[in-house]
């Protein structure tokens, strides 16, 4: 037959195309308009939505991808994050300088109420506030504090904590020192807890109890100085491989890590210096929204820096954003 006699060269075009084939880099995409400060990335399953704050600008944010809406809504401190309340339709819990509180937001512009404080830290230390946050496996929140900012880029070192707020309320304090808490990540089949102190320009792992919600054994996973990494480590996610996905500030990109290995996998640019932080979202928790920031520190950061990005063709997938349980 014809087929038969073409069938060792196809053969070999096959084999020889296989051999030259290279994946397809991923493809970033600014997909809002730019913010000062755009951090805390949360995607809402229901909602079919990205949540997300612009700290200097004082606004919590959402962002809908069918529609390619961006909406916020203005408060008189900066929020920090914003994370949904289980069971309660647009109610989110957000921080206001030393104090969580929840809110009420349909998702409409400049249509916020506070409704209530849960708690409120670091009283020994007035100047404070709230950096990153998230909701544990169990919809605990894990919230983290850090020093004064009294001038662009420098800080109070070591005023810093990171506490867990359990549904009725009560806050515990798990760890102190920190000079500027983030990341925050659980990997329930190592038993993990993965953040950053950002100014050690390193990542911990710290054993987790689900059961408690505590946390004990921390050491060091992965260190900037370790793989010649410039800027600091931020905010970052996990996947469902156990890899963690790390907003590298003042780098320019996303760095992606085996936390298990301390293996630096791969390097994504994106097209923003200051990159924040990043979360999985999309219906099939396969796009990968990074936050940035376009802070003027004597170099104008120019669009698209600021943007929140879509980055996919990435093979990862991430685990549904947990939401806050409240009493």
């Amino acid at each position: 037959m014809l087929y038969n006699h073409y069938l060792p060269f196809l053969t070999n075009f096959i084999i020889l195309n296989i051999a030259s084939f290279k994946p397809m880099a991923p493809v970033v995409l600014p997909v809002t308009d730019p913010v000062w400060l755009g951090e805390g990335p949360h995607w809402d399953q229901d909602a079919k939505a990205l949540y997300f704050v612009s700290i200097f600008d004082y606004t919590i944010n959402k962002y809908v991808p069918e529609t390619e809406r961006h909406t916020k809504a203005k408060f008189d401190e900066m929020p920090t994050f914003i994370v949904p309340v289980e069971g309660k339709k647009d109610h989110f819990v957000i921080s206001q300088g030393r104090k969580v509180v929840e809110v009420e937001w349909d998702g409409e512009d400049n249509n916020a109420t506070i409704l209530r404080v849960i708690t409120e830290v670091d009283k020994e230390n007035p100047n404070n506030r709230f950096n990153d946050a998230k909701a544990d496996p169990m919809g605990r929140l894990f919230a983290g504090t850090m020093g004064y900012e009294y001038e662009p880029g420098k800080f109070h070192l070591k005023k810093g904590s990171l506490y867990r707020i359990d549904p009725d309320g009560s806050t515990t304090t798990v760890t102190t020192g920190i000079d500027i808490s983030n990341g925050l990540c659980w990997d329930l089949s190592e038993k993990a807890f993965y953040f950053a102190d950002s100014f050690e320009y390193t990542i911990r792992r710290y054993d987790y109890d689900v059961n408690t919600g505590n946390i004990s054994n921390p050491r060091n996973v992965f260190a900037y100085k370790d793989h010649g990494l410039d800027g600091i480590v931020d905010g970052m996610t996990i996947d469902t491989d156990g890899n963690l996905w790390v907003a590298n500030f003042d780098g320019n990109q996303i760095i992606k890590i085996d936390p298990k290995t301390s293996k630096l996998v791969q390097k994504i640019p994106i097209p923003a210096l200051q990159v924040t932080s990043a979360t999985f979202g999309g219906p099939n928790h396969d796009v990968l929204y990074v936050t940035s920031a376009c802070m003027d520190r004597g170099t104008p950061q120019l669009p698209p820096a600021g943007s929140t990005f879509t980055v996919t063709g990435i093979n990862a997938k991430g685990y549904p954003n947990k939401n806050v349980r409240l009493q």
